[in-house]
């Protein structure tokens, strides 16, 4: 053989390879995305019949006889926007709770250091209506805490009852806040902030105080305190014994609560079932995330970093 024919008969067999081996990458290739695409359906499928079980769920059954009973609404942590005590999650669940033909009276169970006085008002406001609406009587029990935006919503009910241990109390607003400025000076820095319009850097942690916009803020913080004062007012009427100290921010104890009129009693959840609602039965209306719920969440998390890096690679590719 000569040499031009064995050079020939060695190329063709390295064409051959690289062939070969292209073949083997192009088909494991598609081995690959097809693995993917079987798993990205697995998945929205799991999403889907997780987000199907948990609409199911969540309706109560048309067929449930309706018996006497306690309604529960739970508020519980921070009341504020996006949380489990936020406005719109207790005020739907006391929706469902006064139209329930079922239910001889709503109890508010509280356990929170307050929050926001907008989401509290709202709650406030919604507890009042359905109140005349229904012709139903509202009662809380204070548990742990019953304080600042949380108390805004307990005195909507037409009594209050609460441990002897419970913190109750704080009618106050606040706005807290740093300021950085005098460690900025002594480290040389400089803060370099431009605004249209002088009080849109107003409160800024990072520049020097100014008297007026303080006396601004100042203004409105009274303004909401007063709202706060009259909402306390109107709730407990007669029953309040104010004295200097009701409306200072101060907090006090469950037993100290009654004898200042803030409360009407000691009681838990079960008494004032029992011995005053005369309804021992308790059907809990709270809105709560059940596991459907919860999975279909963490599903929708990791598809969206799944997607994400699925389109990284894609660029990287390509």
């Amino acid at each position: 053989m000569s040499d031009q024919d064995s050079k020939s008969v060695d190329l063709s067999a390295t064409q051959n390879a690289l062939l070969s081996q292209f073949a083997r990458a192009y088909l494991d290739q598609q081995r690959r995305e097809q693995r993917w695409r079987w798993f990205w359906r697995s998945v929205w499928l799991l999403v889907a019949a997780s987000m199907i079980w948990a609409t199911i769920e969540s309706v109560p059954s048309a067929t449930a006889p309706v018996k006497p009973h306690t309604a529960l609404v739970e508020i519980r942590g921070e009341i504020a926007a996006e949380t489990d005590a936020s406005a719109d999650s207790l005020m739907t669940a006391l929706r469902s709770a006064f139209e329930d033909a079922g239910a001889r009276a709503v109890v508010l169970r509280i356990n929170s250091p307050g929050g926001s006085p907008v989401q509290a008002g709202l709650v406030n406001d919604e507890v009042r209506r359905l109140k005349a609406l229904h012709k139903k009587k509202v009662y809380a029990v204070c548990e742990e805490m019953c304080a600042s935006a949380a108390y805004y919503i307990a005195v909507s009910a037409d009594q209050i009852y609460v441990d002897k241990a419970s913190l109750v109390g704080s009618i106050g607003v606040l706005m807290d806040s740093f300021g950085f400025v005098g460690i900025m000076d002594k480290l040389g820095i400089e803060r370099r902030l431009m605004t249209a319009g002088e009080n849109k850097g107003m409160l800024d942690p990072f520049s020097p105080r100014n008297p007026r916009q303080d006396g601004f803020a100042q203004s409105m913080l009274d303004q909401i305190h007063q709202q706060f004062i009259q909402v306390v007012r109107a709730g407990r009427g007669k029953r309040l014994k104010e004295t200097p100290e009701t409306f200072s921010g101060l907090f006090w104890n469950g037993q100290n609560a009654v004898e200042l009129g803030l409360a009407d009693g000691l009681g838990s959840l079960d008494q004032v079932a029992r011995d005053i609602v005369k309804a021992e039965d308790i059907v809990d209306y709270t809105l709560k995330e059940n596991l459907a719920e919860r999975l279909a969440k963490r599903f929708g998390a990791a598809i969206g970093a799944g997607a994400v890096r699925a389109a990284r690679s894609s660029a990287s590719i390509h």
